[in-house]
């Protein structure tokens, strides 16, 4: 089955420490082909991907907070008023 991502949104978060990193939301579509129609149409899979601009991958945890898979770095999203919600 051909896939690709479409990102949905970009997210600003933060470490413990302040630094800034950007989620990026995707859902993967596949490639469907139907007899009706012959040209290929690309569909939801209900698949969602997290991604850093590295392209390291981020899970969600259940608390909406994100974790680079790699090293564990627990990352939250920025405040809309600039104030960090870790303090």
């Amino acid at each position: 089955m051909e896939t690709r991502l479409n990102r949905l949104e970009s997210i600003p978060v933060h470490d413990a420490h302040g630094n800034t990193y950007t989620v990026h939301a995707y859902e993967r579509l596949a490639r469907v082909y139907t007899l009706q129609d012959p040209a290929r149409e690309w569909e939801p899979t209900g698949v969602a991907e997290y991604k850093l601009d590295t392209g390291e991958h981020v899970d969600v945890d259940a608390d909406g907070s994100f974790r680079i898979v790699e090293t564990g770095v627990h990352l939250e999203r920025k405040s809309p008023h600039g104030k960090s919600p870790l303090g």
